[in-house]
């Protein structure tokens, strides 16, 4: 069963790319602790290098093919509503829960939406930026998502839907971007993203990953208002992958644990990106349009500054640490979604969790980051 042919524009594709802080900008010596890797009591004994020599090492890595296991346990205490496509269209999704426009269970921004709570195994598999395979593993289900060069497959077991993107953004998108990242390599890289002037660097100690031997590298923010508290990424000795990813929340805990259980190097065969549908599965197609790929930025391009403007209506404001997102709420929809799950503050409604807090203004403005409510309050000039 086929469903019509309709342009595909993600919905909450431009929301990941600012709920971290985004922009690959240079570690400088400067902001960079020059603490050599040391090896602790159960760490491998590996050569000393800098924090800016690691972060190099990271930010070079010229590897594009592995495959492997990743677990992923995140515990950000985001409310299911959240989740359920209660947030406005251009900040989170439709109200029908799902990322794509004609509601099926298998669209990419919705399902990876799963990852923002509970404990999570994927199996991937990477050949360079034209193909990409992520597996979701679920007890009684499971989904698989394929990029194959001009076409997207997604798939969704339990449901037995799939929607099948073609075109030119297919390509230029790869993976959809969600708001938490699936392979350390993503985490990473959102991480080390954030300037020298903002967040100090350090080396700390060795560990050993996958069965790899790495460097470890704690990064934490230098300004105040931040809710995490320190990241800490394993970074492989021989090739620069980023192995993991640690998230600590400021009370403490681990927010996120993004990590290889097993990798390999080695490059995929062919088949392991090829893909069709299974019989009687109900497939949507979509053709992805010329003005979507023009809109996914190229590996490596930066946001021209903070307060960069983007098509779907969403604001950055503020910078590293303490960036915020905003966007304006359509008419009515504010109310009832707010006072359900936020509590009354100073000039609107606050929706607080481990670490992601919103601020829904009396007038219809949304503030989302990872920052205290005071920040939020501040960016939207209320008390």
């Amino acid at each position: 069963m086929v469903d019509q042919v309709r342009p595909y524009r993600s919905r909450r594709r431009t929301t990941a790319r600012v709920l971290v802080p985004v922009g690959v900008v240079a570690l400088t010596a400067a902001g960079i602790g020059l603490v050599p890797a040391m090896a602790g009591d159960s760490g491998p004994s590996l050569p000393a290098l800098t924090a800016e020599q690691v972060v190099a090492k990271a930010l070079g890595s010229d590897t594009e093919s592995l495959s492997g296991t990743v677990k992923v346990k995140a515990d950000l205490g985001v409310p299911a509503q959240l989740l359920g496509g209660a947030l406005p269209s251009g900040a989170g999704g439709g109200h029908n829960g799902g990322g794509d426009r004609g509601g099926s269970q298998a669209a990419p921004e919705a399902k990876l939406l799963e990852l923002l709570g509970g404990e999570h195994t994927l199996q991937v598999a990477v050949d360079g930026p034209d193909r990409q395979r992520i597996g979701l593993i679920g007890g009684l289900s499971g989904y698989e998502l394929v990029h194959n060069g001009s076409e997207l497959w997604a798939w969704d077991s339990k449901s037995n839907d799939a929607v099948h993107l073609t075109g030119p953004a297919a390509a230029a998108a790869q993976r959809p971007k969600t708001p938490l990242p699936v392979t350390p390599q993503d985490a990473a890289r959102r991480f080390l993203a954030l300037g020298a002037d903002s967040t100090s660097v350090v080396v700390d100690g060795t560990a050993e990953v996958a069965g790899q031997k790495a460097y470890q590298l704690s990064l934490k923010p230098k300004q105040s208002g931040s809710t995490i508290a320190e990241v800490r990424i394993a970074v492989a000795a021989d090739n620069g992958v980023p192995l993991a990813v640690l998230v600590r929340s400021t009370d403490g805990s681990k927010v996120l644990d993004v990590h290889f259980s097993q990798v390999s190097f080695a490059k995929p065969s062919a088949s392991t990106f090829a893909f069709s549908a299974p019989k009687g599965a109900k497939v949507t197609e979509r053709r992805a349009d010329a003005a979507e790929a023009a809109e996914v930025p190229a590996a490596g391009r930066t946001l021209p500054d903070a307060a960069a403007h983007n098509a779907s209506g969403l604001d950055l404001v503020g910078q590293g640490w303490a960036t915020v997102l905003t966007a304006k709420l359509p008419e009515g929809e504010a109310g009832g979604f707010a006072k359900a799950l936020g509590k009354r503050v100073g000039g609107g409604t606050l929706i607080g969790t481990k670490v992601l807090n919103v601020l829904i203004t009396d007038d219809g403005r949304v503030f989302a980051g990872a920052v205290t409510p005071q920040v939020l309050q501040s960016a939207a000039g209320v008390k």
